[in-house]
């Protein structure tokens, strides 16, 4: 399996350090980026969805490749269009593919962009699918209250297209986890169904705002992911010396870095790329590697160990060979 193609898109509102110190004046620009390596963030408008957004990095991936390849598309999303139909369906009918392929959603958040090529493994694997369109798109932020300075700092909206393909030579195995025990701590209470809920107590906003436990994330993403990272290298057979890149899910640069060193990844191996868009959840792997093949830092043959994590609990990892 491969990745044949990746392209994004980032909404055109940004909003700057300089235009969050305006809104909080008690923070500085300085000290956002120190915190969490981050100069600015991409928001989507009022009328943008997750499907907008969706066609616009598909539509890129098709400047340069048929889109009658197409067999198989895989959304993640956790914004979608509607509770139904799946917005997988309507973004088919957006770009134009042909109507004998599959199309679905799945709801995961950080690490959806690690399990949308597990899933497009196995598609491959059964024959079901041949040339599969994996896109991550996400608006976190109309989930943000305007006074949550804390998650306005992180989170930023995007959507990254990539297209999945066979190919030969090493298959990598995947490892994948759950722990649902953590769901209170990244939570959206109200907007679906269930409706005896209580809000947590150091929740300050409306239960249809987005709440996190920043230390309760930091605390399960330090315990799992060094762990994670030990398994996907022994159950491909390889060490850290095997592998070229790591690119993590960029939460932020202070628990990167956190990371790289309890896990003792080299620095040069170690890419951190967010300080331009922020945290977009399920599509910061694949802009990353995007913006590393067009600054030149993948070369055929390269092997990088892909790591997602987040709400859910969720996680997973995985290498891929350029």
């Amino acid at each position: 399996m491969k990745i044949s193609k990746i392209e994004y898109y980032l909404p055109q509102q940004v909003l700057t350090n300089e235009g969050l110190e305006k809104l909080f004046p008690e923070w500085s620009s300085e000290r956002i980026k120190e915190k969490v390596g981050i100069s600015q963030r991409h928001i989507s408008s009022d009328n943008e969805t997750v499907l907008d957004m969706a066609v616009q990095s598909s539509e890129k991936i098709f400047e340069n490749y048929d889109r009658d390849k197409v067999d198989f598309i895989l959304f993640c999303t956790q914004s979608p269009e509607y509770f139904l139909p799946t917005t997988a369906c309507i973004l088919q009918d957006r770009l134009g593919l042909r109507k004998n392929i599959g199309a679905i959603d799945f709801n995961l958040g950080c690490s959806g962009f690690v399990y949308g090529l597990a899933f497009a493994k196995g598609l491959i694997a059964a024959g079901v699918a041949k040339s599969i369109l994996l896109v991550t798109s996400e608006t976190y932020t109309k989930h943000i209250h305007p006074d949550d300075k804390g998650n306005r700092s992180i989170f930023g909206d995007a959507s990254a297209s990539a297209i999945v393909e066979k190919a030969e030579g090493n298959d990598y195995q995947f490892c994948l986890g759950t722990d649902g025990s953590g769901a209170e701590n990244l939570i959206v209470k109200k907007g679906a169904f269930k409706k005896d809920f209580e809000l947590n107590p150091e929740h300050e906003f409306s239960p249809e705002n987005i709440y996190m436990n920043g230390p309760e994330i930091f605390n399960f993403t330090i315990e799992n992911i060094p762990g994670l990272v030990k398994e996907t290298l022994e159950v491909n057979g390889m060490t850290m010396d095997d592998i070229d890149h790591f690119v993590f899910h960029q939460a932020n640069s202070f628990m990167l870095n956190y990371l790289r060193k309890k896990t003792k990844i080299p620095a040069e191996k170690f890419y951190i790329d967010m300080e331009n868009t922020g945290n977009t959840v399920s599509a910061t792997i694949p802009i990353a590697l995007k913006n590393m093949m067009d600054k030149g830092m993948l070369k055929e043959g390269d092997k990088v160990l892909m790591a997602g994590f987040g709400v859910g609990y969720s996680w997973g990892a995985t290498i891929m060979e350029i």
